[in-house]
């Protein structure tokens, strides 16, 4: 079989996703409060034959603007999303984001276990170390830990829960009622971890699914949230703007994978797109022109601040952005912002605005058959093993690209009829 590609959905649990104006939409239903809703969103998405989908998540509102204007922000927890989403659907693969920076690692350990071994193997971990101190403040702690100790912390709390996911050998549950014996203590194996950030002691309680373990995702941008994705991620996420500078990331992390030990193959590289189809090229470019508009630009500024880490507002907007300072903030995200924004020589608040779009990833516009042929494109080039698909409209843009582009995906022989395997491991290694 030839190479094929990926597809994985990009959910949040409020009014956007990466789209700002997306709430606005008359289209989007906006009913993120309602269960039938997700459920239902998750049968569309199985029946693409999506890899899996994940929502992002927040764990505070970034600032009052975002949380008046109807920014990007999370009102649900994502755990009991997925558990709904899961007793609705029996193949797609289903991923949350939780971040290492608050959690200790047995609780994140027991309730992804949980999910993966309920759902037969088919959840992913986005692994996150959180950017804004509001959200430590809720945890009781003024800041978060200082930038570079972030991944100090998150790859101790995940070598703990890998530790915690392997205690149980095969053949260790047995349940065998003439005999009483229940559990083979011979195939436990205690977990004696006791790290500078993060630790472990004990036998892990929760029975290995299928997969044995979740999924690990990972959508670090910096060298070292690089570094860390190279050795662990099985699915990387990454934003682009084009198709030069996804060849450059996709060679550069494929790179770092072999030099970590790892087979390149083992790690598929997502990036971002957000497509927008219309019956004709200029319906599609109608959609997008009347979607972009609907970005208030009041959000602008204090959304790409929020996801840097950066507090911009202190800049003149017609500034250009690659004279502002970014050392105090999210090196990684900025760095993905200045690359985006560096052909055109952007000032500060026509980047927000252009974040405030689709995070400056491509709005891939057109036909079925033109969408179709740009992510062809954007494959067959090596410049990703497939695509983070983002809405404009809920659960319009799902329905619109299962139902017309991903056929001729499959007719084209780039993208699978069925699914290969039952857990979300087998199908992304398929």
């Amino acid at each position: 079989m030839s190479r094929q590609m990926k597809f994985v959905a990009f959910l949040m649990a409020g009014p956007t996703c990466h789209h700002h104006g997306m709430w606005r939409h008359p289209q989007t239903e906006n009913r993120f409060l309602d269960p039938a809703f997700w459920e239902t969103l998750a049968r569309t998405l199985e029946a693409g034959r999506f890899d899996g989908l994940f929502f992002a998540d927040a764990l505070s509102f970034y600032n009052e603007t975002i949380m008046a204007r109807g920014g990007q922000m999370s009102l649900l927890d994502p755990v009991p999303l997925v558990a709904m989403m899961a007793r609705a659907t029996s193949r797609i693969g289903l991923g949350v984001t939780i971040s290492t920076s608050f959690q200790q690692p047995y609780a994140i350990a027991r309730v992804l276990s949980s999910l993966d071994a309920l759902t037969a193997g088919r959840i992913a971990w986005n692994i996150v170390t959180s950017a804004i101190d509001q959200e430590a403040q809720f945890f009781g702690e003024e800041a978060l830990l200082p930038r570079s100790e972030r991944y100090d912390r998150a790859e101790e709390v995940l070598k703990v829960c890998l530790d915690l996911w392997t205690g149980w050998a095969d053949g260790a549950l047995v349940c065998d009622k003439k005999s009483g014996h229940f559990i083979d203590e011979a195939k436990m194996r205690r977990t004696e971890i006791a790290g500078q950030h993060a630790g472990a002691r004990g036998v892990f309680t929760v029975p290995p699914s299928p997969q044995r373990h979740p999924v690990i995702m990972q959508a670090g941008s910096s060298p070292r949230g690089r570094d860390f994705a190279a050795s662990y991620a099985e699915l990387v996420f990454t934003l682009q703007h084009s198709l030069p500078d996804m060849q450059k990331f996709y060679v550069e992390m494929k790179g770092r994978v072999d030099k970590a030990g790892r087979n390149p193959d083992d790690c598929a590289i997502l990036v971002a797109v957000d497509p927008i189809v219309g019956e004709t090229q200029s319906i599609a470019r109608e959609k997008q022109a009347y979607i972009n508009d609907l970005v208030d630009p009041r959000l602008a500024i204090p959304f790409m601040s929020a996801h840097t880490g950066l507090d911009l507002s202190q800049y003149p907007i017609d500034k250009p952005i690659s004279d502002i300072p970014a050392e105090a903030g999210s090196r990684g995200s900025f760095d993905v912002i200045l690359q985006a924004t560096k052909a055109s020589n952007l000032t500060l608040g026509e980047a927000a605005k252009h974040f405030a779009i689709s995070e400056l990833c491509p709005q891939v516009v057109g036909t079925p058959e033109s969408v179709a042929d740009e992510l062809q494109g954007f494959f067959e080039n090596k410049g990703c093993d497939g695509f983070i698909v983002t809405p404009t409209e809920m659960p319009g843009s799902f329905e619109a690209f299962t139902r017309s582009v991903i056929p001729i995906l499959q007719k084209r022989g780039l993208f699978r009829k069925e699914y290969p395997g039952s857990t979300l491991r087998e199908t992304i290694k398929a």
